[in-house]
C-alpha cells in the first residue's frame, strides 16, 4: 500500500511539471535569452521632417537682372567702396550720386533702399538717354555679340551712355575699357536679354 502511495505522488507530481512548466524544486536562479551573434537589432528611429524654402526665382526680370550686376560690381555689397572710390552695392561714383542730389556717402552706404533706388534711377535716365539708339540697335549683332535693351543698359552703368552711344553708333569700333580692363562688349554680352521693360525712360526720376 505505501508502495502503491508513492508512486501515485510520483505520477501526479510529474503531471504538475509537465503542465505547468516549473516545479517548486527548481532552482530560482534567473535566466535569459542570449541572442545569437547574428542577429541583428533593428531600433526605431523617429521621423525627421524635411523643411523645404522656396526661394523666388528672379531668372531673366528685372530683379535678375540688377543682382546679376550688382554682384558684378560688388558681389552685392552695400557697403563696398572699390580702390577708385566707387560706392556701395552698384558702385556709383560721386558725380552720378549728385546729379540725385545724394551728397552724405556715408550715409548712402548705410542705406539699401537709397541704393536700390538710385540704381533705378539711373537706368531709367540712360534709358531715356539712349532710347533711340535702342530702338535701332536691338536685335542687331555687332563684333558677334547680340544687343539686347538690358545689356545696353548695363554697358551705360559701366561706362556711361555717352560711351555706348559711342560704340553703338560706331559698330563696334569705339569700345571704351575701364581702369580694370573692362569693356563695354563684355557688358553687352554678359547682361544680355534681361527683361527690363520695367524700366521707364525717364530724363529726371525722382527718387
Amino acid at each position: 500500500m505505501k508502495k502503491k502511495l508513492v508512486k501515485l505522488i510520483a505520477i501526479v507530481t510529474f503531471i504538475y511539471v509537465v503542465t505547468t512548466g516549473f516545479s517548486r524544486w527548481e532552482s530560482t536562479t534567473a535566466k535569459y535569452n542570449i541572442p545569437k551573434g547574428n542577429v541583428i537589432v533593428t531600433v526605431h528611429q523617429e521621423a525627421v521632417t524635411q523643411e523645404y524654402y522656396n526661394f523666388p526665382f528672379v531668372g531673366k526680370s528685372y530683379i535678375g537682372f540688377k543682382e546679376a550686376l550688382a554682384f558684378k560690381e560688388s558681389q552685392g555689397i552695400y557697403s563696398r567702396i572699390n580702390t577708385l572710390g566707387y560706392l556701395g552695392k552698384y558702385q556709383f561714383g560721386k558725380s552720378t550720386l549728385k546729379r540725385f542730389s545724394i551728397y552724405n556717402t556715408s550715409e548712402f552706404l548705410k542705406d539699401p533702399a537709397l541704393q536700390e533706388d538710385a540704381f533705378l534711377a539711373l537706368c531709367s535716365v540712360n534709358k531715356w538717354i539712349l532710347i533711340r539708339d535702342i530702338k535701332r540697335s536691338v536685335g542687331r549683332r555687332i563684333n558677334g555679340i547680340r544687343i539686347t535693351e538690358s545689356g545696353i543698359l548695363a554697358a551705360a552703368h559701366l561706362a556711361g551712355a555717352g560711351s555706348v552711344k559711342k560704340y553703338l553708333r560706331s559698330n563696334g569700333v569705339d569700345n571704351f575699357t575701364d581702369a580694370y580692363g573692362t569693356n563695354i562688349e563684355h557688358y553687352l554680352k554678359k547682361f544680355a536679354g534681361y527683361d527690363t521693360s520695367f524700366v521707364e525712360a525717364n530724363k529726371k526720376p525722382l527718387i
